[in-house]
């Protein structure tokens, strides 16, 4: 089934010398224009592009990548504003439209904003809203903990970084567990620490427990077969030392390096620690 605003990997019917056209399903013809078109593309192949609408309402494809597809967050720049709403910059020779009703206040030209991306309910177009609060939380959070997720950073508060969980929930990163500086937009990987009773999720940067310790653990022997067997860091370090190198707090260092000691891996001295059998 074709999906709308997403990727689909769809056959070659034909060459004309405006593109391609690839087989939608149900009889549904779509265009590639010439300018997406791969050198050696023929009949019969496969291709993976983007589906959308151009401005007449038709159905095309594109071999470019969006900024976000349907069911996705993102932050976009809003290009140009006009009697049906504002458009942004999402990627694609066509901007993306936020209907009025869809803005929490009035958007402006050149402002960036976090938005939904979905297919209108009436006129079955792609278009994104602001309001993305109607977005999360329809659906229970099944996660485990220490469950690595995807996350979008939304806000900074004053306890930490609010972020959205696999473009479905709502979840906090707080400030005492951060050891870098997060940019509204930033994707990156968490772990779920607990589900609270609101529903809304407690995250980490780093796995939980002794998990953390097997994912470290090659990262610092590596670190100091790199560096001659030695590196002047140790568990009384600087917390941002340790996390400049290994991106990852102090408390999961301490752990790693004991596990990685009682191992007779490495020898802790006074100004660092070394492989065991380096001189």
């Amino acid at each position: 089934m074709l999906k709308i605003g997403n990727y689909n990997t769809l056959k070659v019917i034909k060459m004309l010398d405006f593109g391609a056209y690839l087989d939608g399903g149900d009889g549904k013809e779509i265009l590639l224009p010439l300018r997406y078109v791969p050198a050696g593309l023929q009949p019969g192949d496969e291709l993976e592009v983007f589906i959308y609408h151009d401005n007449e309402g038709r159905l095309i494809a594109t071999t470019l990548r969006p900024k976000a597809t349907v069911g996705e967050f993102q932050f976009m720049k809003v290009k140009s504003v006009n009697h049906t709403g504002a458009f942004l910059d999402w990627g694609l020779m066509k901007d993306l439209l936020v209907p009025y009703r869809e803005q929490k206040l009035k958007m402006h030209e050149g402002r960036w904003y976090l938005v939904y991306v979905h297919l209108d309910h009436v006129t079955g177009r792609i278009v994104a809203s602001a309001r993305i609060e109607k977005f999360l939380g329809n659906i229970p959070p099944r996660y485990r903990q220490n469950e690595e997720v995807g996350l979008l950073v939304a806000d900074e508060t004053e306890i930490g970084y609010r972020v959205i969980v696999n473009n479905a929930h709502w979840g906090m990163i707080y400030r005492n567990e951060t050891f870098q500086r997060l940019e509204k937009g930033e994707h990156l990987k968490g772990f779920v620490k607990e589900i609270r009773d609101d529903d809304k999720i407690d995250v980490s940067l780093t796995p939980l427990g002794y998990q953390k310790v097997d994912s470290l653990a090659p990262l610092v022997l590596q670190a100091l077969e790199t560096n001659h067997g030695f590196l002047p860091v140790h568990d009384k370090s600087d917390p941002d030392q340790i996390y400049a190198l290994f991106r990852c707090s102090k408390k999961a260092f301490k752990q790693t390096i004991g596990t990685l000691y009682k191992q007779h891996r490495i020898i802790l001295e006074p100004d660092g620690i070394r492989l065991a059998g380096e001189e």
